[in-house]
């Protein structure tokens, strides 16, 4: 059983990570989609209680903020995949500009969500992470190495 953390601020790509990566495999629980917390852990208990694979995509900037997930899943035998969305805030700004009105995000927010930002580590629990780079929404993938 895998969990998936997603880690990255906003217009970085993660969804269409997802969508091309894991849409066959995995469900997808992200607050774009449930909106409230109450919902999202409900949908993730029942990911956890039937066992079934999962990725976590919401921006989870902080070790704070993994930690819940990575904690929950550990306790269900899980193993802890994280992928690290690496960008920077001038091209996540310009890609946020190009979103459809609905899903553009006001810029104090993914401003507010870089100027949190921790960079994750192994020490967290997870069991593999990853970096992952776009560009014209081609991603490439390379091993964690605690440095970026």
């Amino acid at each position: 059983m895998q969990a998936i953390i997603f880690i990255g601020i906003q217009s970085t790509g993660k969804s269409t990570f997802y969508k091309k990566k894991f849409f066959n495999s995995h469900v997808r629980i992200s607050m774009d989609l449930l909106n409230t917390r109450n919902k999202e852990n409900k949908f993730l208990g029942t990911c956890l209680e039937t066992q079934s694979k999962f990725v976590i995509d919401n921006t989870n900037p902080t070790v704070a903020e993994r930690s819940k997930y990575i904690e929950l899943a550990k306790s269900k035998k899980y193993e802890i995949i994280g992928y690290y969305f690496h960008s920077s805030l001038e091209q996540a700004l310009e890609r946020n500009v190009t979103r459809k009105e609905k899903e553009r995000i006001p810029d104090i927010g993914v401003k507010g969500c870089y100027g949190k930002l921790e960079l994750p580590n192994m020490n967290e629990g997870f069991d593999k992470l990853y970096y992952v780079k776009s560009e014209n929404m081609e991603f490439q993938i390379e091993d964690w190495k605690d440095e970026v």
